[in-house]
């Protein structure tokens, strides 16, 4: 077993540890990790300063997991879109390959938390094998982004096979890896990984950092590594209610990235997934938060504001030319010429 493997083993997955660091009741969260499972590796445990603040509100279950909050399961319409258990294929030239069914962290905002940790995320060598067949039959599919659960908990030696087997397919331009390992568990970021990855350029890898008290002296280490093997990184902020809802905190956390080499890409306004409406802010506070954001922050740290529009229509900026009006539901205005009717009303704070 390698170190991160070890270091994977040694997560908090019982409430009840939590409850005795802490000194809260473990009753509550059991009900919400029964249904959505609960790990925090070791390394992402000792960041979290206290009961309910940004790091512990992405990590710890929350009983409003479980409260009807009349969101879907599945917004972006994920199932209905995948031809195959590994494959995702929204756009005409571009699929998600689920390779992975876990992750070393489960963000309790997850837009796939219907399934990732379940025994029904868990998918066959067979099944992973299917999906880059039907990539490779695909001739219109130009670009993939790797995906799961998360792709770099897969052994290296996996992981280098699958994309050996990608690179074999001739229209198949881009590959990507989405991945918060950096993140949640910066020892997997090793040697060995890197040097595989670095046989694959060009290869391009989107992770995700949400609060500036992530970016550790491991982090960035991960991320150096990553970088000096060629690899271009990316960052994908989800805007969560508590965590990043503000200025000085989002403009900490995207000069922070820079820092360490990595470009913020997205800021994502969350997705309508059941059980994580505690976390949604409204637009037009996301709108401001751009808005400061500009004039203090380079450019380079800017982030596009985006909706992942609910039934797989795909990401829509959001601007104020996208935006025809705001308020409780928000119309935006998509490439094609027609309208999105948006819901913006959130829960009250508490």
């Amino acid at each position: 077993m390698e170190l991160w493997q070890e270091s994977l083993r040694q997560s908090l997955t019982e409430p009840a540890e939590l409850a005795r660091r802490f000194g809260i009741d473990a009753a509550p969260l059991e009900a919400v990790a029964a249904r959505y499972p609960l790990r925090i590796p070791r390394y992402y445990l000792d960041l979290i300063e206290g009961v309910g603040d940004p790091l512990w509100r992405q990590a710890v279950p929350d009983p409003r997991e479980l409260e009807d909050d009349g969101l879907d399961a599945d917004p972006l319409a994920e199932e209905r879109l995948a031809p195959l258990p590994a494959v995702v294929h929204r756009y005409p030239d571009r699929v998600l390959l689920l390779v992975s069914g876990e992750c070393a962290l489960y963000c309790r905002f997850c837009t796939r938390k219907r399934k990732v940790g379940c025994a029904a995320s868990r998918l066959s060598l067979d099944e992973l094998y299917a999906g880059i067949d039907y990539i490779a039959r695909t001739p219109a599919i130009s670009d993939v982004l790797i995906s799961g659960g998360d792709p770099l908990l897969l052994s290296t030696d996996l992981l280098e096979d699958l994309l050996i087997r990608l690179r074999r397919i001739p229209h198949l331009e881009i590959i990507r890896i989405g991945s918060r390992v950096p993140v949640t568990l910066p020892q997997r970021i090793d040697a060995k990984l890197c040097a595989m990855l670095k046989q694959f350029a060009p290869l391009y890898l989107n992770t995700h950092f949400n609060h500036p008290r992530e970016l550790t002296t491991q982090a960035a280490a991960a991320c150096a590594r990553l970088a000096d093997a060629g690899i271009p990184l990316g960052n994908q902020t989800v805007l969560l209610r508590g965590v990043n809802d503000d200025a000085a905190t989002m403009a900490a956390l995207c000069k922070g990235l820079l820092k360490i080499r990595v470009r913020p890409y997205y800021l994502h306004q969350m997705d309508l997934v059941r059980g994580t409406g505690h976390f949604r802010t409204r637009i037009e506070e996301g709108m401001a938060l751009l808005q400061a954001l500009r004039g203090p922050v380079s450019g380079l740290a800017i982030p596009h504001y985006v909706i992942d529009t609910p039934g797989g229509r795909g990401k829509v900026p959001i601007l104020p030319e996208t935006v025809e009006s705001l308020g409780d539901e928000v119309v935006l205005r998509l490439s094609d010429g027609s309208r999105l009717r948006y819901p913006n009303a959130v829960p009250p704070k508490g």
